[in-house]
């Protein structure tokens, strides 16, 4: 069984980041840019009646579009985004960013992440603590789809195994990247676009550390 280590998995991603910083300040904002643009299409946010209750906006076929157009970029651009920072952990000089493209596991990812989801689910509504548990067992389910093609029940099973004896190491590197994210948006909101790609960085290291 492989230890981690919060403090490799964060001075991974920040030395690895400061080897392409723009690039990947760069393609970071084009992926949020592209992921925004179907949720443009979406409802507007209820109204407020005089009682203080939100009005809900009536289901349109322009909501239902927008909603599974959501859905669709969304997969994908998950897909894509671990597809990237896997090959940037890998070799960040030789990444690119049509590496970001990565159609193949659409529907794996999409029914891993439904099945992870009812599972983290049930078990915060049973007790928190199974719930958080389950979710640390479950963390790179996305990662197993991505690379190896498993199929959802395969991924969760081996995310489970390669996390064993490593939840609490994987409880704090979560606590870590929250405190990076955190920084980043104290920083004028613009140091978010510096802190995501390191705790991506740092994600796609400690799948390597537990895989490897």
């Amino acid at each position: 069984m492989r230890k981690l280590s919060v403090g490799d998995c964060i001075s991974f991603g920040w030395e690895t980041f400061k080897k392409r910083p723009w690039f990947l300040i760069g393609t970071l904002l084009l992926v949020l840019i592209i992921t925004s643009i179907p949720s443009s299409f979406g409802p507007d946010l209820p109204d407020i009646d005089p009682n203080g209750e939100f009005i809900p906006e009536p289901v349109t076929a322009m909501s239902l579009v927008a909603l599974l157009a959501s859905i669709v970029v969304s997969t994908l651009a998950w897909c894509g985004i671990i597809a990237f920072y896997l090959r940037a952990h890998d070799n960040v000089m030789g990444v690119q960013l049509t590496d970001f493209w990565n159609p193949g596991p659409f529907w794996r990812f999409l029914g891993a992440h439904i099945l992870a989801g009812i599972a983290v689910t049930l078990g915060l509504m049973a007790f928190v603590v199974p719930g958080l548990i389950i979710m640390l067992g479950l963390l790179f389910v996305p990662y197993l789809v991505v690379e190896r093609g498993l199929g959802p029940v395969e991924a969760i099973k081996e995310s489970w195994r390669i996390t064993k004896g490593n939840k609490w190491q994987l409880a704090l590197l979560m606590l870590a990247q929250l405190g990076i994210v955190i920084l980043g948006l104290l920083a004028l909101g613009v140091g978010v676009f510096v802190a995501l790609p390191i705790v991506m960085l740092a994600s796609a290291h400690a799948y390597r550390t537990l895989t490897n």
